[in-house]
């Protein structure tokens, strides 16, 4: 039966949820180069157009839609969003519209390849960006999505559990950038240290993002009940100490706290709550989002020293974040935060630590090769990268013929 309560949180968490896509935008458009900034948040506000239709064309009857065709993917009789009309879907929530079931993932759907392009920034064509998001959504996100998500998905058969995309949007989008950065290459020019243009707007970005995310986390509890209200207060605390435990090592390593580092570990707590929001109580998100701002801060670090040019660390940050909050849920979880959840390795059930693994190691190794396969089929006919002489010029011209400032 529909309930007014329930349908009414959902249209907001929904609304929350599509300002994470912009956001994104303006968090990774501070951190590029000025004669990028322009391209780097115009790149999402297009991703979100785009995956809008094909999330409504045909992917969600691909991840969610439909029957499991032998726990791979859905079948077609939702193409178009045919049969999703206002009536519920019994099989993901019995109290809000399957419309609504729709829209509220068209959000996830479209934020997941944004996060991607941080890895690829500043030498992109933008042609081939659109051609790369529509393909991975369809052929990647789709079919993990359906693994995880869907009634008769591979790893929630095997008890892997993501309550709200640490391994479906995080890991996913993470290891993706990874490969991606492999085989765009690094950026031209550095051999000089590249700033962020505007720190501010690295601020703006987190901030809305963090704002957003009590929508993409206690949304997904698709109704307004003590779930959802846990997944709040722990995906505010999780971010705190994400902030909180970024900025002290940085201050231990580097003398001072950076106004961008602050930032990036709320982001990568929030990453890492993700997936254990609907399942853990609240002193042990603290102890995930503490966890979370140190070890994705020495990833990033790791990775600089590397020859990877995953420019805008979606790997540290997404990757890592979502992995180790994957990990997490298995030990913390437990049924007195929802009896519809699993108990983790602390409550007496160190078998969920092993689904637990198993869904990382499948989404990362699936997610990791097919993104870098795709990406080599889709340079063979339009070219991945910009030519050097546009990027030396910055995407804002060379792409789109306007500049942040005049």
């Amino acid at each position: 039966m529909i309930n007014s309560g329930d349908v009414a949180w959902v249209i907001t968490a929904t609304a929350l949820v599509m300002i994470m896509t912009p956001a994104v935008g303006f968090f990774y458009g501070g951190l590029v180069r000025l004669k990028n900034l322009v391209s780097t948040i115009v790149q999402c506000l297009a991703i979100f157009a785009v995956i809008s239709l094909v999330w409504a064309l045909w992917g969600y009857t691909l991840a969610l839609g439909g029957a499991s065709l032998g726990g791979i993917i859905g079948n077609l009789s939702d193409l178009g969003l045919n049969n999703v009309g206002y009536a519920p879907n019994s099989a993901y929530s019995s109290t809000i519209p399957e419309l609504l079931y729709f829209a509220f993932q068209l959000k996830f759907a479209a934020i997941t390849p944004a996060l991607i392009i941080g890895a690829f920034a500043e030498r992109i064509r933008f042609k081939s960006l659109l051609i790369f998001v529509v393909l991975w959504t369809t052929l990647i996100y789709a079919p993990i999505a359906h693994w995880v998500w869907a009634v008769g998905g591979i790893l929630r058969a095997v008890g892997v559990v993501d309550f709200a995309g640490g391994l479906v949007v995080h890991t996913s989008a993470g290891v993706s950038a990874a490969a991606a950065a492999l085989v765009v290459g690094r950026r031209r020019g550095l051999e000089k240290e590249v700033r962020p243009n505007n720190i501010p707007y690295v601020i703006l970005g987190a901030s809305i993002l963090w704002f957003g995310w009590f929508g993409f986390n206690a949304g997904s509890a698709l109704a307004a009940d003590n779930v959802a209200v846990n997944a709040l207060v722990v995906t505010n605390l999780a971010a705190a100490a994400g902030a909180v435990s970024w900025m002290l090592t940085d201050w231990v390593k580097r003398g001072k706290p950076s106004a961008v580092g602050i930032s990036v570990g709320a982001v990568c707590a929030l990453a890492a709550i993700t997936p254990a929001s609907g399942y853990v109580g609240p002193m042990a998100s603290i102890v995930i989002g503490l966890a979370a701002g140190v070890v994705c801060n020495f990833v990033a670090n790791w990775r600089a020293r590397t020859t990877l040019d995953d420019s805008l660390d979606v790997f540290a940050c997404h990757g890592a974040g979502g992995m180790l909050g994957t990990f997490a849920t298995g030990i913390f979880a437990s049924t007195a935060i929802n009896a519809a959840g699993p108990s983790g390795l602390l409550y007496g059930n160190p078998a969920q630590v092993v689904s637990q693994l198993i869904g990382i190691l499948v989404v990362a190794l699936f997610a990791f090769v097919g993104t870098y396969t795709l990406l080599r089929v889709i340079n063979v006919f339009s070219p991945i990268r910009v030519r050097s002489k546009d990027e030396d010029a910055g995407l804002d011209i060379s792409q789109h013929g306007e500049k942040a400032y005049e």
